[in-house]
């Protein structure tokens, strides 16, 4: 349900790509490039997580051989994890689907 949610938030703000990585290792690099490229060299990155050894950083590694400037922001777990329901958790972490749009019109200002 959240990637569903995400992806209309996302869609509904800009003209944008989502991509869902199968895995971080090994990660797709010429799929995170090609997309890079197709949005503009913008890419946002949502984790779960701390960001230290994730998604985000596995995605900055794939971008530094990119022939393009790209601009990066990594949405991801930045406080001490604690209990709750999962939609509050998620908003106050930065990562729900509302957090996830306002980073895209941020970055297409």
């Amino acid at each position: 349900w959240y990637q569903r949610r995400v992806r209309e938030a996302v869609v509904s703000t800009q003209s944008t790509g989502v991509m869902d990585p199968f895995t971080v290792k090994p990660l797709d690099c010429e799929a995170v490039v090609r997309n890079a490229r197709e949005c503009g060299g913008r890419v946002i990155t949502v984790e779960d997580h701390y960001p230290q050894g994730g998604l985000g950083e596995a995605v900055a590694g794939a971008l530094s051989s990119a022939d393009f400037i790209t601009n990066q922001k990594i949405l991801a777990v930045r406080e001490i994890p604690r209990s709750g329901p999962p939609a509050v958790l998620l908003d106050m972490f930065g990562i729900s689907a509302n957090k996830v749009a306002d980073a895209v019109r941020e970055m297409t200002k």
